[in-house]
């Protein structure tokens, strides 16, 4: 039997996901970036020193795009590439103290979006959600590098 719509948890997963989107292409246009530039600002600040190659994987991106990406971060100011100590070969990414206002900006931004979509929601299901939403995110990245193991020619 097929559900409404409505109904269905992996429409509304996308539909929120696609109006998360939304609100943060608009909050990040308004302060002259995109939502791409805001999300390795945000991984930045997590993860100080990543390499460009990882921070490609960890945001879905291909390596080209990222280059890309860093390359409009770095000439307005916001991070900095520095040599790997151990290989030259490797980029590090670092923030500079011009990002502060700008992540500012973007917990200021994850906060309201927060507050916003948490209305009318108590703290446990709100707790219940997020360990739903990790359990889903761990099955399908376990499946993932499964499939990619087998993937590969022996």
């Amino acid at each position: 039997m097929n559900k409404p719509i409505e109904s269905d948890f992996l429409f509304l997963i996308y539909d929120v996901a696609q109006l998360i989107r939304r609100h943060a292409d608009q909050r990040a246009r308004a302060h002259g970036m995109t939502r791409a530039q805001w999300a390795v600002l945000a991984r930045l600040e997590r993860e100080p020193g990543i390499t460009q190659s990882k921070l490609a994987v960890l945001t879905d991106v291909e390596p080209i795009t990222i280059g890309r990406l860093l390359d409009r971060l770095e000439a307005n100011g916001l991070i900095e590439r520095r040599a790997d100590p151990h290989d030259r070969r490797i980029w590090r990414l670092s923030l500079t103290p011009k990002s502060t206002e700008m992540l500012q900006q973007i917990a200021a931004f994850r906060r309201e979006l927060h507050d916003e979509m948490a209305e009318g929601l108590t703290n446990e299901s709100l707790q219940t959600l997020v360990s739903c939403l990790q359990r889903m995110r761990s099955t399908l990245t376990k499946r993932r590098s499964t499939a990619r193991a087998h993937a590969r020619p022996a």
